[in-house]
């Protein structure tokens, strides 16, 4: 991105620090440590000390108060960290006094979920949705934060380097990277809309999964359709879309796609970088909400999906909810309270496969009859109308005689007008 004159610093120890205003919060506040402590692992980071404090009256400078820097910085030098990671937002005066007091590394949440996302990315559109993020997040925080080096964060948390003395030159050059990196995004959102439309050309109902990162997506996908998506226990192990055909009980064929997952914080710079990657829900005829019931957090979560969902313009669309990882719930309880959460849930374990059988006969139902039934006298030689009608559609009933295929059905899309020329009219 920029010319680094410096050999990158590695980092290696991490603190972890989150600050609340109430006592009521501090629960809540450990659970995102945890989540943090996961994330900031994925990178290959040592977590060497976490601590939430309380602050009863928010500094501009610092969030906390003088007293309780001085207090944190203790901890820090202690257990020699060389990166201290806010759970918290901080903004780029925040940060910049804050390595001038730690004379270390400070990041915040977003940055770290940006370097993830930056390493898990595998598609083109992917890596550059990340790459606009990244640059987005960098525009505000070009100053110098040390009196004898530049810092620039265009490479990832474990980089710094000696900055450009004209910081005005660097921020012209990152808005005309950020200009270009849009352009690119359009032209590869182009070519993959024409994708989406010859899918949707075809006469199949489609249905996404969405859900909190590590909720089993990928694992339900490869479960169901035999596909080989990869699929691991760790947050965001997949950012790009995965499409596979899928046959239900009664022979209709639909197309299961699986999603980029949501998480608690996430940046909205990301949630608008990423709006063309999740419109493969948005376009969905359903959308499958999976669950993780075995996490305690589980109705935060669903929360945060939901709402991100709305964010996005999906709350209108036809959902159904699945608690997934049942073999893990040992509180028969935890069922039940799920069960008075949301009607009409199923229960599985896409890792054992207990109740998919009955997640495709429900997926089936939630199809059956959303089509008008038509009459049809298809001729003989056209009987792979008949095939499609009862592959793509819904064959209500099917009888033959010399005249041909009388087939009554509820063909879908594209499909219908082929068969207009076959229709019997009452």
């Amino acid at each position: 991105m920029f010319e680094v004159k410096e050999k990158p610093r590695i980092v290696e120890k991490a603190f972890l620090l989150s600050c609340i205003q109430a006592e009521k919060e501090r629960s809540e506040a450990e659970s995102l440590l945890d989540e943090l402590d996961e994330l900031v692992r994925n990178l290959g980071i040592q977590i060497v000390g976490r601590k939430v404090v309380r602050v009863r009256k928010t500094s501009p400078r610092y969030i906390l108060g003088k007293g309780k820097v001085e207090e944190v910085l203790d901890e820090i030098k202690e257990v020699k960290a060389d990166v201290v990671v806010f759970d918290n937002e901080i903004s780029p005066a925040q940060q910049r006094n804050w390595e001038k007091e730690s004379n270390i590394l400070v990041i915040d949440r977003h940055e770290i979920i940006l370097d993830v996302f930056a390493e898990r990315a595998q598609t083109k559109e992917a890596k550059l949705q990340v790459k606009l993020a990244r640059l987005q997040y960098s525009l505000p925080r070009l100053r110098r934060a040390w009196t004898h080096l530049g810092r620039q964060r265009g490479g990832g948390v474990t980089q710094r380097g000696e900055g450009e003395a004209q910081i005005e030159l660097d921020q012209r050059l990152l808005r005309d990277q950020i200009a270009s990196t849009r352009k690119e995004i359009i032209q590869v959102a182009k070519q993959r809309q024409t994708g989406r439309s010859s899918r949707q050309k075809l006469p199949l109902p489609s249905v996404a999964i969405v859900g909190y990162t590590n909720a089993g997506k990928s694992t339900l996908l490869n479960l169901l359709t035999g596909s080989d998506a990869l699929s691991a226990d760790k947050l965001f192990a997949t950012l790009d879309p995965t499409s596979r055909r899928l046959k239900l009980p009664s022979g209709r064929v639909i197309v299961l796609t699986d999603t980029v997952g949501f998480i608690r914080k996430l940046p909205h710079r990301l949630v608008d970088s990423f709006k063309a990657t999740l419109e493969e829900a948005l376009v969905a005829d359903l959308i499958i909400h999976l669950v993780d019931l075995s996490n305690s957090e589980y109705e935060a979560q669903m929360i945060t999906t939901e709402s991100v969902l709305g964010e996005l313009g999906g709350s209108g669309k036809d959902l159904l909810t699945v608690y997934n990882k049942v073999d893990s719930v040992t509180d028969e309880l935890d069922k039940i309270k799920a069960k008075r959460i949301t009607k009409n849930a199923v229960f599985i374990s896409a890792q054992t496969g207990e109740g998919t059988s009955a997640l495709l006969k429900f997926l089936d139902s939630m199809f059956t009859g959303k089509l008008e039934p038509k009459k049809y006298l298809i001729p003989h030689h056209r009987y792979d109308l008949v095939s499609k009608v009862r592959s793509q559609g819904e064959l209500i009933s099917e009888e033959s005689d010399e005249k041909g295929y009388f087939v009554t059905g509820s063909p879908r899309d594209s499909l219908l007008q082929n068969l207009q020329e076959f229709e019997v009219k009452e």
